[in-house]
């Protein structure tokens, strides 16, 4: 099985517009729920502690394998949520094993 994290920092001049940006990019998110083949999880978390240093958004997936997370990268729906987000999110992180 391979897990796939990734965390961003949402964009916003405001701790409310910062919020706004992140519980939009859950929800985005959690539309693909069901619609790529070998996608197991999705759980999605927006960050209540507002610690300095703690990323806005937390995406947490599972696949069945590597072909799967390749699929993943480049199905349509990802994509099309992917491009509607451009420019929301300020950083990004990510990690990819296998389990």
């Amino acid at each position: 099985m391979i897990k796939h994290v990734v965390m961003w920092n949402a964009r916003g001049e405001s701790s409310e517009e910062r919020a706004a940006v992140a519980w939009l990019i859950k929800s985005r998110f959690e539309e693909l729920i069901g619609q790529v083949p070998g996608l197991l999880k999705l759980e999605v978390g927006v960050d209540f502690s507002g610690i300095s240093y703690a990323c806005d958004v937390v995406l947490y997936s599972e696949f069945s394998d590597k072909a799967s997370l390749a699929g993943y990268a480049e199905h349509p729906a990802h994509l099309k949520i992917r491009s509607e987000l451009e420019g929301l999110r300020t950083a990004r992180h990510q990690v990819d094993y296998e389990v």
